[in-house]
């Protein structure tokens, strides 16, 4: 893709994850404020009212360790913390957003935008995410 200004989108890393959600469920039950430490207040809201919690609080787990790998090679050293990696599902895909510092971070490095795909079967959730920036040529 090539933007009005000549510039193109290059990938900047790409990262994918898997998690066993009876593991997640079981994490979850153990650790009474894991949830809060993990997850933004509308990710915990969206998980709660799906008819698995685990399976979603599992993809939504897999993207934001697949987000750390996407932009490990762009953010060498750097730890981007769990809350500030957000997956919703406003436009009706999944769709990453950082927050705080993660997000001054990722821009500082160059990443414009990060595409996600999840998914689940009955055991495990995965996701896939592509950190993309603009080369201008």
């Amino acid at each position: 893709m090539i933007s009005n200004r000549g510039e193109c989108i290059v990938i900047i890393g790409v990262g994918i994850d898997i998690v066993d959600i009876e593991r997640m469920d079981r994490a979850l039950d153990r650790r009474q404020r894991l949830a809060e430490r993990l997850f933004s207040g509308r990710e915990i809201a969206y998980c709660m009212g799906r008819s698995c919690p685990a399976a979603s609080f599992a993809a939504r787990f897999a993207a934001k360790e697949a987000v750390r790998k996407a932009c490990s090679r762009a953010l060498p050293g750097s730890v981007l913390e769990w809350r500030e990696i957000e997956v919703s599902l406003d436009s009706g895909r999944p769709e990453v957003h950082l927050a705080g510092k993660a997000a001054s971070l990722a821009a500082e490095a160059g990443i414009a935008g990060l595409a996600v795909s999840l998914s689940h079967s009955r055991d495990h959730a995965c996701a896939v995410v592509v950190a993309e920036g603009w080369d201008e040529r």
